[in-house]
């Protein structure tokens, strides 16, 4: 999927874009991002997404200037959009970055971003219909410290899980924290179902503070939050992902395990009437 024409850097649109080689998040992952759905020019669970962001950019002590707001990042995500000619169906990934320096931090620590649109297919928002196949990532574990929760711009755990789950034919791959405990996909917060009852690991665990799983825990009654082992995953009933982009898929198989999706269709209905 290639971005489309136009960007929009720091409230300029441009066809061209380019960073200083000695940029912080270039060289050291130092930023956040965040990659949102715009639907008929509506940005999908936006105050969701700022205060995410805001509060990551806290714990990375940005300066936040004073113009640097909800209602300004909405107008400009939506420019760009509008730019693009992308209204009705997008994906948005707005990247938040310091400026240029040392690993001892920038000069210059107040906010800058870029952001680039990517046209989606409307079969995007639809339940999938074959349920996805999954894994767990070999050599990797993510540490459940301060920083585990933001949607970081220090992404290589995510890379070299995908990498896996590319060669070895699987839909994505599942990622263990330190303790063992699988908390996260690659791309999306895990649920699984087991005699009707619905749990997700807590971000005590170490998962990025996902948006949609924000959502679902916001508007659904009787999630729990408890610690996913291996063994629990396979005894589950239903496994589902969720993200801000794709929603809710289901999971169809892990390893010997074969899930079902009827309550996960019912809460993607749910889900998707919430949102319109």
């Amino acid at each position: 999927m290639s971005a489309l024409r136009y960007v929009n850097i720091n409230g300029t649109i441009t066809d061209y874009a380019m960073l200083p080689a000695d940029n912080s998040a270039f060289r050291y992952g130092a930023g956040l991002f965040e990659t949102m759905l715009v639907q008929e020019g509506n940005i999908r669970l936006w105050q969701y997404h700022w205060e995410r962001l805001s509060s990551g950019l806290s714990t990375l002590n940005f300066s936040i200037p004073v113009l640097f707001t909800s209602k300004y990042l909405h107008e400009e995500i939506l420019r760009i959009v509008k730019k693009n000619n992308s209204d009705k169906l997008c994906r948005v990934r707005m990247q938040v970055y310091g400026g240029s320096g040392g690993i001892f931090g920038p000069e210059d620590t107040k906010p800058q971003f870029v952001i680039e649109c990517y046209h989606l297919d409307q079969g995007i928002l639809d339940l999938n219909i074959n349920g996805l196949v999954v894994d767990i990532a070999q050599g990797l574990y993510k540490s459940n410290d301060s920083l585990a929760n933001l949607k970081s711009a220090n992404a290589l755990i995510y890379a070299t899980a995908a990498r896996q789950a590319r060669q070895n034919k699987w839909n994505d791959a599942l990622i263990r924290n330190t303790a063992g405990n699988i908390m996260e996909s690659t791309i999306a917060n895990v649920f699984w179902i087991k005699d009707d009852k619905i749990f997700t690991p807590p971000l005590e665990d170490g998962c990025v503070a996902g948006v949609m799983r924000r959502h679902l825990m916001d508007t659904s009654d009787g999630i729990g939050e408890q610690s996913l082992t291996e063994e629990a995953l396979l005894a589950a009933d239903e496994v589902f992902l969720t993200n801000a982009i794709r929603g809710i898929r289901w999971i169809g198989s892990f390893r010997s395990a074969t899930f079902g999706n009827r309550i996960t269709k019912s809460i993607f209905a749910a889900c998707a009437a919430d949102q319109t």
